[in-house]
């Protein structure tokens, strides 16, 4: 059995959900390159962590760097962020309005035309 994760900032439960943001299908977590220090969202990094965020880069989408709050297995960037809006692991519903946040965490690639 693998250790479980420790997730900072202000988490409200077991599945990662913080004050910020607590809807059902708000259940993961996400690695900030930074510090390598799970944080429910953006928010919970800029109050307690002290340090400015360092995005993802495309060329790290491989790194396992989401955490599911429901069965808490590790993503990698790029199942999170072009997979289902769902753990391939436990089948638990990630929030797809999430996406509109993407930009804080990881500098994507504009689509190609």
């Amino acid at each position: 059995m693998t250790q479980r994760q420790v997730v900072k900032g202000r988490t409200i439960d077991d599945e990662t959900r913080c004050v910020h943001y607590h809807t059902k299908k708000d259940r993961i977590a996400i690695k900030f390159k930074c510090c390598m220090t799970y944080y429910p969202c953006i928010e919970c990094h800029r109050e307690t962590a002290g340090h400015p965020v360092i995005r993802w880069e495309p060329n790290d989408f491989k790194e396992m760097a989401i955490l599911c709050g429901s069965c808490w297995n590790e993503l990698t960037i790029d199942r999170y962020v072009y997979g289902k809006a769902n753990c391939p692991f436990c089948h638990a519903s990630f929030n797809s309005l999430c996406s509109n946040h993407y930009h804080h965490y990881f500098a994507l690639n504009p689509p190609k035309t």
